[in-house]
């Protein structure tokens, strides 16, 4: 019943926002920021099987040699217990991402990466992965880019009830978008971190369609895999997405 209300308000409360901003002045010099935030509600399978909320925000920092971008992200729910009546916390997952290229050239970059993740039903109490590298636009067009990237760092990680542990890593990378028409949009997001004892994998399949200027709606589809997992826990977890995007 709430998330029916939650979702008709939502909209509406949006949408008040982007009539006030659309009354802004568009020729005003480009600002080098640019953010977003994401609200949806999100089914998972895998370790963690339930309906949930989520909330996304990214924001990006670019100037001449500079690129400078951050994500957060976080979602849970608490449902009772069908027993006992209690409530209890189905599913909750923290992960904050920080990360900057240098700009050699308008082809080529260097980076650096900072990756907070916390899963409470992932067998693991943190995983943080710190990692440099280089980077190239294999593809820059008007309506299409492709960045390829390859790095060494270092992975940091506990298990649950077990000691703190820490490992080298390889990381690979892909970032695709292709601006389908005036108002849709695909992404596509690879990335492999392979240690001597755990190999993670990512890849996030996403349309977004744009409402208006500042609103639209996005679908993604988010694999995640370890090719080692603690007991009881599963190697693949899957989160299917429809959140509402807010750019500002």
């Amino acid at each position: 019943m709430n998330k029916s209300i939650y979702t008709l308000i939502l909209p509406a409360l949006l949408a008040a926002s982007v009539n006030v901003a659309a009354a802004e002045d568009e020729n005003k010099e480009k600002s080098p920021w640019k953010s977003s935030i994401e609200l949806g509600f999100i089914r998972t399978t895998g370790n963690t099987e339930t309906q949930t909320t989520a909330l996304k925000a990214d924001a990006t920092y670019e100037v001449e040699k500079w690129r400078h971008t951050g994500h957060a992200e976080g979602y849970g729910q608490q449902t009772e217990d069908a027993n006992t009546g209690e409530t209890v916390v189905s599913a909750e997952r923290y992960q904050l991402i920080g990360k900057s290229d240098y700009k050699f050239t308008e082809l080529d970059y260097a980076f650096g990466i900072i990756n907070l993740q916390k899963d409470r039903f992932s067998g693991y109490e943190y995983e943080h992965i710190v990692s440099l590298g280089y980077g190239r636009k294999v593809i820059k067009q008007q309506n299409m880019e492709l960045d390829l990237e390859i790095g060494a760092g270092e992975r940091f990680y506990k298990e649950d009830n077990k000691d703190d542990d820490n490992e080298a890593i390889l990381r690979l990378a892909g970032n695709y978008w292709w601006q389908i028409t005036d108002n849709s949009k695909f992404i596509q997001e690879l990335s492999t971190e392979i240690g001597e004892t755990i190999t993670s994998n990512r890849s996030v399949t996403g349309i977004q369609a744009n409402i208006n200027k500042t609103l639209a709606m996005k679908f993604t589809y988010t694999i995640r895999n370890k090719s080692k997992v603690p007991a009881g826990t599963e190697k693949t977890d899957t989160e299917a997405a429809m959140t509402l995007v807010y750019n500002f």
